[in-house]
């Protein structure tokens, strides 16, 4: 860390970073005071298209529309939390709604984070997040879309794409039980399966990321060579030794499982599933397992999901290795290393500030007073 620090910004990049630099002629100074300035914060798993409350009644009662509206405000709010990237990891049946709010903030029509997204995640018939305690006559559709073979694999992602996702979201397992301390949790998709969908994505330069709770759907996407497992409540030593070797993310969201122990039934569960993923995760940074930042933000409050970072120190990371997590860690995982992550010469200008020391206060994250994306300033306390 340098003391002072400043960064010249020219039009969307940097072009100088340091204890002291370049003040051209004519140059706007923005004086912050006696804070910290970070390269924008980055959350590789959000849901831009939720929001707090039941989520499988979100999508039965609100509109394409309706939710549309809720994820350009939620980008909004993200953004103003200091968040200038984000991976979507699937609208929940919204389809490729997400397509038009990438587009609009590209377009700079509304403010929000960079996104890469993913259109609708796909799920197996009677999967994760099929609609499976519905009266059958109804109908009612899965928040995801439907792919039960490899062929159907391939169909799917071709769509996805076609309708403007920048990568594929699959569960590969799901729904999660815990009984007599033993976690378990059914796979989705084989290993044969999903090497499919990797080459598929692979064909045209993307890639896909899993919801994998554990084994041995985890080790399958591991194989397969998915970007990043996300959750990873239980990973076994061979699937965090190929996660290492493959740079294969594992993105923990403390934040969502925390939340939902502290404001949904079945307490004592959740806080022992949770006591249990502390335990793995300690292994998974013991064993090298390269770790992105990754909240779930959604199913609650949108702009709030900083706290990942304090949960992910809380729960064995130095404060240095979360910040990691939450930039330059987040920024490969996204595809967009050596474009933001860092307060680089020729990075996008992608700056937040935060009162405090990190290193030493991590909960400062949670509290930005300065928000910069591609050299336009947002939020100015």
């Amino acid at each position: 860390m340098l003391t002072p620090g400043e960064v010249l910004v020219e039009g969307d990049k940097i072009t100088a970073a340091g204890a002291s630099v370049n003040h051209p002629p004519g140059a706007e100074t923005i004086d912050l005071g006696d804070v910290t300035l970070l390269p924008g914060l980055i959350d590789a798993h959000v849901h831009l298209f939720l929001h707090p409350g039941a989520e499988d009644l979100q999508t039965v009662e609100e509109s394409v529309p309706q939710r549309t509206i809720i994820a350009v405000t939620a980008a909004k709010a993200d953004l103003m939390a200091g968040f200038t990237a984000e991976r979507d990891m699937g609208t929940e049946g919204a389809g490729s709604a997400d397509t038009a709010v990438r587009n609009a903030i590209n377009s700079g029509l509304i403010p929000g984070p960079r996104l890469r997204i993913s259109g609708n995640a796909v799920d197996i018939l009677g999967g994760h997040e099929d609609a499976n305690k519905y009266n059958p006559e109804q109908h009612v559709l899965s928040n995801a879309t439907y792919a039960n073979s490899a062929d159907d694999l391939v169909r799917v992602i071709r769509q996805q794409f076609k309708e403007g996702a920048d990568f594929i979201k699959i569960y590969e397992t799901g729904r999660d039980s815990t009984a007599g301390g033993h976690f378990s949790t059914p796979y989705q998709y084989t290993e044969a399966e999903l090497t499919t969908a990797v080459r598929e994505a692979a064909r045209v330069g993307k890639v896909v990321a899993v919801h994998a709770t554990g084994e041995p759907g985890t080790l399958y996407a591991a194989r397969a060579g998915v970007s990043s497992i996300d959750h990873g409540n239980q990973l076994s030593d061979e699937t965090m030794r190929i996660m290492k070797e493959k740079r294969i993310f594992v993105v923990p969201t403390f934040a969502i499982s925390e939340y939902f122990a502290e404001h949904s039934e079945g307490g004592a569960a959740r806080n022992q599933g949770i006591r249990m993923h502390l335990e793995e995760f300690k292994k998974q940074v013991a064993a090298g397992v390269l770790v992105a930042m990754g909240s779930d933000v959604g199913p609650f409050p949108h702009g709030t999901q900083a706290h990942e970072f304090t949960l992910m120190v809380k729960n064995g990371l130095s404060p240095l290795a979360s910040i990691q997590a939450g930039t330059v860690n987040a920024a490969e995982l996204l595809g967009w290393k050596g474009k933001i992550g860092a307060l680089k010469m020729g990075y996008f200008a992608d700056v937040v500030a935060v009162p405090g020391d990190p290193l030493k206060d991590i909960t400062v994250l949670e509290h930005v007073k300065f928000v910069m994306k591609g050299g336009v300033v947002y939020r100015k306390d």
